[in-house]
């Protein structure tokens, strides 16, 4: 199969190769099914994308945990993305971890750490089929417990010492980009080197809780070439998954799957068995079904109304005619859902500047739909920080979101 595109002579319009027009039209089972465990997390970072901090008591039971493993096995999903809140505050956890290897379905899991006990780290390192993912969103403590909160860098620096001692490679480093990190990619790198790890990069979305710092988190447009440019030299040696495709109209195609997945290739299952298009818009607008009813969650993938809207023919909008378009694709969903701009447009942090107008100008940005915030003080709090601001060439790369506001 290829990934070339080609042009018919029949519309003119490039097309890509059988390999993602496949993935456009969906599979019979995703590629990565990501599942929300619990929403109970005992921090509260400021980017949260879906609002954790407290459990909703219409989680689902063990039992029906495993059946719905039971569902993924049957299904053959490559491996199911484990994550919250904090998955490992679930008292079935562990339980649900090895049910799910004793049934041949993958798991990565996503922590913050704190529970990556040397003991936790020796069973983890000798079972098959997991993989454990640390959350570390600053390359020094400053910088990371900004959002994440007071004391998360050194515990994710523990955990995965512990993982190291056990005998654990690959595991992964996990970072989401943000406008105070952008320059600290090289030292990122060292530190997954330094544990044998291996570097993931993701995007910021401004969906949950990131929906009220995107504003003063997102990469600067200049930060964004630095991140791009950093890409295209690592790479080879960096996990991105579907992150970053919006960068691959800067010239060169970055890898990974170039395409928006939701519902095609991916899909969220939430706490309450609630199915989203995506683990970026839990929201009710992005709402396909939930594994609860009849059919469980095979219905839901193979026949809800949602997930058939998105894997038939897509117009491309108003992104069509850009010469770019066959490799961002118009850019996320999600990003543009919740920054109010139109799903046919142009991602908020399109490269070319097709959002520019867009952004300046005022609209609804659409609220949550849930929030498990916690609704008093927590442990782990971010702390408070004022960074040097970067040098900013107009008031609009300061926030290109909000119009007229000052720039310092």
């Amino acid at each position: 199969m290829t990934l070339t595109p080609t042009r018919p002579a029949s519309t003119g319009r490039p097309v890509v190769g059988k390999l993602v027009d496949q993935f456009e039209h969906g599979l019979d089972a995703p590629i990565c099914l990501t599942w929300e465990l619990t929403y109970a997390c005992n921090l509260a970072c400021l980017h949260c994308l879906s609002s954790s901090g407290r459990r909703d008591p219409r989680e689902l039971s063990t039992e029906e945990c495993k059946a719905l493993i039971d569902e993924f096995q049957r299904m053959q999903i490559f491996y199911v993305n484990i994550g919250g809140g904090e998955p490992t505050i679930r008292p079935d956890f562990w339980e649900l971890l090895d049910y799910a290897v004793q049934h041949d379905v993958g798991v990565k899991f996503s922590t913050n750490g704190f529970r990556i006990t040397p003991e936790r780290a020796a069973m983890l390192a000798a079972t098959d089929y997991v993989d454990v993912q640390i959350s570390l969103d600053g390359a020094t403590a400053e910088v990371n417990d900004h959002v994440r909160g007071a004391g998360t860098y050194d515990a994710a620096l523990k955990a995965m010492g512990n993982l190291q001692a056990a005998g654990m490679t690959d595991f992964k480093l996990s970072v989401v980009c943000t406008r105070h990190n952008i320059s600290q990619l090289d030292d990122f790198k060292a530190i997954a080197d330094k544990f044998g790890a291996q570097l993931r990069l993701t995007r910021l979305r401004p969906s949950g809780r990131g929906a009220d710092v995107w504003d003063d988190l997102h990469p600067l447009p200049e930060q964004q070439r630095e991140l791009y440019d950093w890409l295209v030299a690592n790479g080879d040696k960096v996990l991105t998954g579907d992150s970053f495709f919006h960068l691959s109209a800067y010239g060169e195609a970055l890898p990974g799957l170039n395409l928006c997945g939701a519902g095609r290739v991916v899909c969220l299952v939430d706490p309450i068995g609630d199915v989203y298009a995506c683990p970026f818009a839990i929201h009710d607008t992005f709402l396909a079904g939930n594994v609860r009813s009849t059919g469980g969650f095979d219905e839901v993938w193979k026949h809800s109304a949602l997930f058939e809207e998105l894997r038939s023919p897509q117009t491309g909008g108003a992104c069509s005619s850009c010469s770019a378009f066959d490799t961002c694709r118009g850019g996320c969903m999600a990003a543009k859902f919740f920054t109010g701009l139109p799903l046919d447009g142009p991602d908020p942090e399109c490269v070319k500047g097709h959002a520019d107008s867009l952004n300046a100008a005022e609209r609804e940005r659409p609220g949550s739909s849930q929030d498990h915030s916690h609704k008093g003080p927590v442990r782990n709090a971010p702390v408070p920080l004022e960074l040097t601001p970067t040098r900013l060439s107009s008031p609009c790369d300061e926030n290109p979101l909000l119009p007229g506001r000052a720039v310092g």
